[in-house]
């Protein structure tokens, strides 16, 4: 018999946060030989201020609630969000109050500290949780009713992540439709007395297929037996998209894409992390490049250190983007893509292109705003035009701003776009970006880019 603890976790989150958010502060504190073992009022006002915030973060960010689909990805980066949100809503509070008013030492490192330990717990129990479900602990017995597309996928899903604690007892339908005939248990009536028999947790019933007075039955016998009940819909010509669904009064309205950039939150730590990164990039690595280039550049060709060009921007708007520059002088550089064994490029332009170092300015693009360190790979205004005509799809790219580097990048779709086919497939990575966004996926793309120009296998465009 299927035995669920999942009712338990978010008490034992709740506890243990609070348990270790308290520890950390305290033992900082007490290394720094801070008396907090003395009735201090100033410890009991710092006791009352963390978890005041604590509570406040964790009811914004909900961090505590994961359902069982929730991607490891997607915890981890709830668990960096609920940290930042903790630690500007403390250092804020102090900021304006006074740090003699209500005083606190070595917050900084209290803060890191938390972040570290919290960060840690919380993945090794996510890890834990996933080890126990794919063991057999911890999971729920479930089957589907219906047929076609949705209940395939739906099939798929549960046998592919044992991790998310569901097994799928039968699949339930009248006419197999997609399915193959040993996929199918039963009837939708045999549904019945299979979930009682079995005892089953949840019903997934998929509308293709099925009436809607079936549905309603099924609905019913679900409600009267303590069953969860939950519904696949169909959306044809919808489906492999991450449908977002939103209440306006009783009206229920689809969004066809999910945009986690559309969150202001998520916004905001994009862009402290574009001004972050873009700046250390700027401060250690762009002056000693211009110290070697510049002279290289100058020397290969008559013509400014830095190329600029008018590409496509967030919301199709024009900007300049500024790289160093690679070619001799032209009249095709906003017209004519470059292309293996361009003679318009020069010798040291092959290597910093080869390296992808002829990129570097663009970091400051990232830090006024007109770009982001990760996103679609901005193009000349003359391709867009022409590619916005030939691929399907083409500028959805320019609904989050473009990126110094990408995902279609580091899957190896950089520079020349002879064959549409290729720009067809950079345009699905850029829209599953847009539509998987997180900054733990940023910084992931950072480093494979870090890691593809040290090893040579990066090129530039």
């Amino acid at each position: 018999m299927a035995i669920g603890y999942s009712r338990y976790l978010k008490t034992i989150y709740l506890i243990v946060d609070f348990f270790l958010l308290n520890l950390t502060f305290g033992l900082v504190s007490l290394y720094f030989k801070w008396p907090v073992l003395n009735a201090d009022i100033n410890f009991l006002v710092q006791f009352i201020y963390i978890n005041l915030f604590w509570v406040i973060s964790v009811s914004i960010i909900r961090v505590h609630e994961i359902d069982r689909g929730t991607r490891f990805e997607q915890i981890v980066a709830q668990l960096l969000r609920v940290s930042g949100l903790f630690s500007i809503l403390l250092v804020s509070f102090l900021y304006f109050l006074d740090n003699y008013f209500i005083p606190v030492f070595h917050l900084e490192i209290k803060i890191i500290v938390w972040a570290i330990v919290f960060l840690i717990w919380r993945i090794i129990i996510a890890l834990f949780i996933n080890f126990l479900r794919r063991r057999g602990i911890n999971y729920r017995k479930v089957i589907i009713v219906g047929n076609g597309q949705p209940a395939k996928e739906m099939m798929k899903f549960f046998e592919n992540h044992p991790e998310t604690g569901y097994r799928l007892k039968g699949v339930f339908c009248d006419e197999s439709s997609l399915l193959e005939p040993h996929q199918v248990s039963g009837s939708v009536q045999d549904a019945v007395e299979f979930a009682l028999a079995q005892k089953i947790d949840e019903i997934y019933c998929s509308l293709s297929g099925l009436d809607a007075d079936a549905v309603t039955r099924m609905m019913n016998f679900a409600d009267n037996n303590m069953i969860r009940f939950k519904v696949i819909p169909d959306y044809r010509g919808f489906l492999n998209r991450k449908i977002k669904i939103d209440f306006y009064d009783l009206v229920p309205v689809l969004s066809i894409r999910n945009e986690p950039l559309q969150n202001g939150f998520n916004r905001i730590s994009k862009r402290l992390f574009d001004i972050a990164f873009s700046l250390m990039v700027i401060i250690i690595v762009f002056p000693l490049a211009l110290l070697i280039f510049a002279p290289l550049i100058k020397l290969s060709s008559k013509g400014p250190v830095f190329f600029k060009q008018l590409r496509t921007g967030l919301n199709n708007q024009e900007f300049y983007c500024y790289k160093f520059r690679s070619m001799k002088l032209n009249d095709e550089a906003d017209t004519l893509q470059a292309r293996k064994g361009d003679e318009r490029i020069t010798k040291i332009g092959a290597f910093l292109r080869k390296t992808s170092l002829d990129e570097l300015p663009q970091f400051y693009n990232a830090l006024i705003g007109n770009m982001s360190i990760v996103g679609p790979r901005p193009h000349p205004l003359k391709l867009t035009e022409e590619s916005s005509k030939l691929i399907d799809k083409f500028m959805v790219r320019h609904l989050v701003k473009p990126g110094v580097t990408g995902w279609a990048q580091v899957h190896g779709l950089r520079g020349e776009t002879r064959d549409n086919t290729l720009m067809e497939k950079r345009v699905e990575y850029d829209v599953w970006y847009l539509e998987n966004w997180s900054l733990l996926l940023d910084i992931k793309i950072v480093i494979i880019t870090a890691l593809q120009v040290i090893s040579g296998k990066h090129s530039g465009d």
